[in-house]
Order: C-alpha cells, then sequence, then structure tokens
C-alpha cells in the first residue's frame, strides 16, 4: 500500500502543467511537437495554452523594462566617437558557456510557472455545459365534434384545445333576427350547462370557465339552441335545439 495520503483535488480541477510550459517555450524537440499535434487536435488543451499566454503576459506587464546598466554609457561614446562607424566584433561563445545559460534560464522559467502555479490560480476557462432538454409541456387531447343542423344547413366543426381551455367553431347559420344561438355541454347522464353564444356571422371563439372545461370529454354532446337575444335566462335550454354533435378524441 502507498503511504501517501489520498488528495481531495481531482485531476481534472488542476491546471495543466504540459500547456503552461508550451506557452512559455519550454518544450522542444519530441515534446514540442506533441504539445503542437495536441494544440491542433485538442480543443480544450488549446485553450488552455492560451489561457496560460494571457495570464503569463498580464504577469509579465508588471514588471517594469530596466534598460542595461551600461546603456547610456555606450550611448554617450557612440555619439562622442571620432565619428567613423565602428563594426563591432561579436564574441563566439563556445557550446560549453552557451546551453549551461540556456539550461539556468529554461530552469527558471519552470520555477517561475511552478510559483504561478501555487501562488496565482489560473482562470482555466469553464466547461461547455450540456444543453439543457426542452420541457414537454402536457397540452391534453385535443377533442372535436361536427354538429349537425336538424334541419338543412351545413354541420358546423367544433375543435377543443384542452390546452387553451378554447372552442373554435366555424361558421353557424343556426340563429334569425329575434334569437341568438347558444352553445351547451351535456355530460354523459347529466343536465345541459351552457358555453357560450355563437357569432351572428363567421366562426366563434369561446374560452371556457374551469368547470366546463372538466365537462369537455370525449363522448359528451354538444347542442344548439335558439334563445332570446343575450341568451337564456334560466340556465337552461327554453328554446328549440336546432343541431347537435357528439365530441370524440383525435
Amino acid at each position: 500500500m502507498s503511504d501517501v495520503p489520498p488528495s481531495d483535488v481531482h485531476d481534472d480541477d488542476l491546471p495543466d502543467m504540459t500547456a503552461g510550459e508550451f506557452a512559455l517555450g519550454l518544450l522542444d524537440g519530441d515534446a514540442g511537437a506533441a504539445a503542437t499535434r495536441r494544440v491542433l487536435a485538442e480543443p480544450a488543451f488549446a485553450r488552455s495554452v492560451e489561457a496560460w499566454r494571457l495570464h503569463f503576459a498580464q504577469l509579465f506587464a508588471q514588471w517594469p523594462e530596466m534598460p542595461a546598466p551600461d546603456l547610456f554609457a555606450r550611448i554617450e561614446r557612440s555619439l562622442h566617437g571620432s565619428g567613423a562607424a565602428t563594426v563591432a566584433t561579436l564574441p563566439v561563445r563556445t557550446p560549453s558557456k552557451l546551453w549551461p545559460g540556456i539550461a539556468a534560464l529554461s530552469s527558471l522559467a519552470a520555477a517561475a510557472l511552478l510559483v504561478v502555479l501555487f501562488t496565482r490560480p489560473l482562470a482555466v476557462p469553464p466547461r461547455p455545459q450540456a444543453p439543457a432538454t426542452p420541457r414537454v409541456v402536457e397540452t391534453g387531447p385535443t377533442l372535436v365534434a361536427s354538429i349537425t343542423p336538424t334541419a338543412k344547413g351545413a354541420p358546423v366543426t367544433v375543435v377543443y384545445n384542452a390546452g387553451a381551455g378554447s372552442l373554435r367553431l366555424t361558421e353557424a347559420s343556426l340563429a334569425d333576427a329575434k334569437r341568438t344561438a347558444e352553445l351547451w355541454v351535456i355530460p354523459a347522464g347529466g343536465t345541459p350547462h351552457s358555453l357560450g353564444l355563437l357569432a351572428a356571422h363567421g366562426g366563434t371563439a369561446l374560452t371556457l370557465t374551469a368547470e366546463n372545461r372538466a365537462r369537455i370529454t370525449a363522448g359528451a354532446t354538444l347542442a344548439v339552441s335558439l334563445e332570446p337575444i343575450g341568451g337564456s335566462t334560466t340556465g337552461l335550454p327554453t328554446g328549440p335545439v336546432v343541431a347537435t354533435g357528439a365530441l370524440s378524441r383525435v
């Protein structure tokens, strides 16, 4: 068994060290090529590299740029010199002196990376959220009826939208100048209940009360009676029934 205590930190919550090293330019050879392939193939890794680059840019921006100690002395010498252009010969560094400097610089950058990791948390881009499952709204059954006139005339089509609690009827030429057409629902074995008055011209749309919505069921009968202008005053049909039809489920 391992003596290392379990950690409460999940791997998914840790910043990607490889992305940070790649952002600093510390990876070369096979490691650099592998990181480049990951940038091209893994969007999450590419976002992590960009986050590291932004983080380091903000961090380095806080350090003021300092000129070299002998910069002004060299400028002054060039201004007060003999006027003849002098080509400076750069000393050639041997590999034994050059590579230790590069190695030291890489070590310094790696150390800076570790300091940033543990002292300034990296703002990792948020993980994409799965799209929410659309909520299905139960609209209830749709019922229809064809109300057939007892005399001559075209049937009246009725459509009930249970979700909206509304009835829509096609044009019904059932009334006359002295009377109005009133629509009733008659539950099985029950008494008639008024649903409203039909328009004298054109179709009719009725929004039902909660009580009448409960009465609109498959098998219930719809009927139209002729009533005085303004509708029945008794709560029951008082005039002749001129059309009937039964509701059925679509």
